[in-house]
């Protein structure tokens, strides 16, 4: 099981090394993304909180990055945290995600990436509940429906 530990190792001294690699010109994601998809995962930017069904979707699946397909979490770790985005306790798999640190808008914070394609997907923090004690804060459009 992920630890915060094991995130906070990861976004100071580097990250896994994923299967495989997407890399793209914008003029190329804008031309595949909705606008909205383009500004969150290609540009870091958020959506508005409860802005999607997806925060209260529990069916079993599995959720990919909506840019690039990859596995990204299973259903079974997600949870309703409350702050109108989507939110899972672990990854689906461990080298999926990157870590980065994040000190923007006055805050220090730990940044979630696609590590196929650099997707910027949203932020996880140490208050989520047992047994991981994880909040992987996601944006929804950052994500889709694999299954």
């Amino acid at each position: 099981m992920l630890t915060w530990q094991d995130i906070v190792a990861r976004s100071e001294n580097g990250n896994l090394t994923p299967p495989s690699r997407v890399e793209k010109t914008d003029q190329e994601w804008q031309a595949q993304l909705s606008e909205e998809t383009f500004r969150v995962t290609r540009q870091k930017g958020t959506e508005r909180a409860f802005s999607s069904g997806m925060c209260t979707l529990f069916e079993p699946g599995r959720y990919g990055c909506t840019c690039c397909g990859t596995l990204l979490f299973d259903a079974h770790e997600k949870f309703d945290s409350g702050t109108g985005w989507p939110s899972f306790t672990q990854p689906a798999q461990d080298d999926a995600i990157a870590y980065h640190k994040d000190g923007s808008h006055g805050m220090t914070r730990i940044e979630t990436t696609c590590a196929t394609c650099d997707a910027h997907l949203g932020h996880v923090f140490p208050d989520g509940p047992e047994p991981s004690g994880l909040r992987f804060c996601m944006n929804a459009v950052a994500l889709k429906k694999l299954d």
